[in-house]
């Protein structure tokens, strides 16, 4: 058999062991309470991927719990020429890479499991499953037939043989699939909830307890329907992003005629006709039209946004009022809420770390518990003493009381409401391992341009240092500076244009990374930079100093235009501050969190807006390297670091901190995908809402898994008095389950 590489799905490594790196999130499980291992959702079977293998997908309504899971990835782990397994239980989905010619080797590999394999193509893998709707009569005539044999054999009111017709008919009424999923189990050496309740009812039933047996069979199979529904909740959470976006689109055809056409056949650079009060299909940039979108679904923006020719508009939103007409920027499949869907799906394959805990400890748990309860039906009977029958049938109490449901089960429910209620606030979270990690953070670190300000600064200054430049240097800056896109440059560039200033031509453009650009213009080379640039160049001095001193301290940015010879002239950029930074700021101060701010802007800069804004401690002029070591200088001062950013400048430091936050990431492929936490616009107040949130979870875990275990603590020492019963065992062990699916599910009421 292939041994199985589980690969880990987050997307950096730390050497402080800060981040977990966990490949496996919680899933949102019918029963998912039946899981004695880890299910990692990527799984690799052999090293080398051969160059023939294809990848076939396949829905199986019956892959809802971590248990399917296992049995299919054992099962399928012994066939020849499986690659890799992907495992989407949210939609029931399993992808298998392999080099068979054709895929019924594993179709009749999953059905030996009791499960359908129903092969899928490209364009159905995405679709998700309808809702399985099973019948109720045949639970209520369990339930009814049970509670008869409970009458007659309190009554005494006939033979024994009746009690046990009544108790075997709501046995086999209700509890044969769980028979059949207890028999797999067994036979793939799984001890999970269904083949300890079918050896506990069994057991019952051949010491006869007849009316227990089908009580219990009965209250185990209402409570998994009542803990399904429970759990579809938090799947629905999730799944209900994918109804944001309509099936159609009025898209311009070939001969100028406006005609419905299905969303996903809608191809790139389509036109689309938007009307009032309709959903937006895809993502585009608007070409005509005034209107207010609603952007709540994507951004969790409270109030409707202006949209205008040049804005982007988002697959999911709904237009308010007016008419628009937009070009389709992204297909269907890869629309910014496409890409949230992914994301929040993927995350549940990163388990958190208190899931992983939970299923270590399960995997030891569940065994030892069999054997004792092994122990405890033999032991006493044999050295002292004690009666075979009153033994035995504390051992299946102890079964079923012992079951790990309740603490599985906890982890899960909890970190996918969490994620679910995230994304509905707009903040996409890439794994459990994130949410629970927010509420150790002690530090955050932020970004300046584009994160606190509004990162459209204007020009507020120009002075010329070179009287033969007076007429000329605007037009150099402008022209170089609009071959840049860093905010001050933009600011450089849109001043020319508004001063009607035509632009140079310039070869020889260079980036200078956190320094500024050059080119040559008419065959001279310029730069246009920062402070830090002046001096690499050796042409500062104290008179420049001492300007430049003057115009920093006024919160202002100030980047120079320069020859061979020296500054020619100076252009000072001012950055406006967002209201929500402060009172972002404020929060995190309220939680207790410190706040730096890095920037390559210079120190005045940097202390003129850490002061406005309340932050505690302000460094500037970084480059990328320098923002990275001041995070891990926070590091070995023994802080837990997040970093906010929105830059690929700011990449190093959003890899190295513990939690990473991209902002405004609605539209941007790349922080979605790389970000640990995406804030999909750029209201700042979303990082302490994460902060509380993770908080909750993890108070709500916690909750959970005391809840778990101090109840199982209680009825164990009950049954070792000889005073439980299974039918109270099955309250117990169910009853705590159900207790901390609800508990969970608060989360997706804040």
């Amino acid at each position: 058999m292939n041994q199985p590489v589980t690969h880990d799905h987050s997307h950096k490594h730390h050497d402080h062991g800060h981040k977990p790196s966990g490949c496996c999130a919680p899933k949102p499980a019918a029963h998912s309470c039946c899981s004695g291992s880890e299910a990692p959702a990527l799984v690799q079977l052999r090293e080398k991927a051969s160059a023939d293998a294809r990848l076939s997908r396949f829905r199986i309504d019956a892959m809802d719990c971590p248990t399917e899971q296992t049995l299919i990835q054992d099962k399928l782990g012994k066939l020849d020429g499986i690659e890799q397994l992907e495992f989407n239980l949210i939609n029931r989905i399993l992808g298998v890479r392999h080099t068979h010619g054709d895929t019924r080797g594993i179709e009749q590999a999953i059905a030996s499991l009791g499960m359908q394999a129903e092969p899928l193509t490209d364009d159905s893998a995405e679709a998700r499953p309808a809702p399985v709707k099973k019948s109720w009569w045949p639970l209520a005539l369990s339930g009814v037939a049970a509670l008869a044999a409970e009458i007659v054999h309190f009554t005494s009111a006939a033979p024994e043989w009746v009690v046990a017709a009544l108790a075997l008919a709501a046995i086999l009424g209700c509890g044969l699939g769980t028979y059949k999923k207890g028999w797999i189990a067994l036979k793939n050496r799984n001890l999970n909830i269904n083949a300890l309740m079918s050896i506990a009812v069994t057991g019952a039933v051949l010491i006869g307890q007849w009316p227990e047996a089908a009580m219990v069979m009965v209250l185990f199979t209402l409570a998994e329907v009542i803990e399904a529904r429970s759990l579809d909740r938090a799947r629905n959470a999730i799944g209900g992003l994918m109804q944001l976006s309509p099936d159609m689109a009025t898209v311009q055809q070939a001969d100028g005629q406006w005609l419905e056409m299905e969303v996903a056949k809608v191809p790139l650079g389509a036109l689309v006709r938007l009307r009032p009060g309709e959903r937006v299909g895809l993502d585009g940039d608007v070409l005509s039209g005034q209107s207010s979108i609603d952007q709540a679904p994507i951004t969790g923006e409270s109030l409707p946004v202006e949209k205008g020719p040049g804005d982007k508009v988002f697959a999911g939103t709904i237009n308010q009022s007016g008419a628009l007409e937009f070009r389709v920027t992204a297909a269907a499949g890869e629309s910014t809420l496409a890409r949230i869907i992914r994301a929040v799906e993927e995350a549940q394959g990163a388990r958190a770390p208190t899931q992983r805990f939970v299923d270590r400890f399960s995997r030891i748990y569940t065994p030892a518990v069999f054997a004792f309860a092994l122990a405890v039906a033999v032991i006493p009977p044999l050295f002292m003493a004690g009666a075979w029958f009153d033994w035995i049938y504390r051992a299946l109490v102890l079964l079923v009381v012992a079951c790990p449901c309740a603490l599985v089960i906890s982890t899960p429910v909890t970190i996918v409401s969490g994620l679910a209620a995230a994304a509905r606030k707009g903040i996409l979270i890439k794994g459990g391992v994130y949410l629970e990690g927010g509420r150790k953070l002690d530090f955050i670190a932020l970004d300046k341009t584009g994160t606190l300000t509004h990162g459209k600064p204007v020009q507020t200054n120009a002075e010329v240092l070179d009287p033969l430049y007076a007429t000329r240097a605007q037009r150099i800056a402008a022209s170089l500076a609009g071959r840049s896109d860093h905010p001050v440059s933009m600011a450089i560039a849109r001043k020319g244009e508004e001063d009607g200033l035509a632009r140079d031509e310039v070869s020889d453009f260079q980036a200078l990374m956190g320094r500024g650009v050059s080119g040559q213009v008419e065959g001279v080379l310029y730069h246009l930079g920062n402070h830090r640039l002046v001096e690499e160049l050796g042409l500062c001095s104290p008179e420049l100093e001492a300007r430049l001193d003057v115009l920093e301290r006024q919160g202002k940015t100030v980047v120079l235009l320069l020859d061979g010879s020296g500054p020619l002239a100076l252009f000072a950029v001012a950055d406006t501050v967002k209201q929500t930074s402060r009172e972002a700021i404020a929060e995190l101060h309220e939680l207790g969190i410190r706040t730096v701010m890095l920037t390559g802007d210079n120190p005045h800069t940097a202390d003129a807006i850490a002061t406005q804004v309340g932050i505690d401690e302000a460094r500037g002029n970084l480059l990328p390297a320098d923002k990275l070591a001041a995070i891990e200088d926070l590091y070995a001062k023994g802080h837990r670091v997040g970093m906010v950013g929105d830059g690929i400048n700011d990449a190093p430091a959003l890899a190295r901190a513990e939690i990473g936050f991209a902002m405004a990431a609605a539209g941007t492929d790349t922080a979605i995908e790389t970000a640990d936490v995406a804030l999909m616009d750029d209201d700042l107040r979303k990082i302490p809402a994460f902060v509380r949130l993770s908080r909750q979870s993890a108070a709500i875990l916690v909750q959970n898994i005391v809840l778990a275990l101090g109840i199982k603590a209680i009825f164990l020492a009950i049954t070792f008095a000889g005073m439980a019963t299974m039918w109270m065992a099955v309250f117990a062990d169910m009853g705590v389950s159900l207790l901390v699916v609800f508990n969970g599910l608060r989360l997706l009421r804040k």
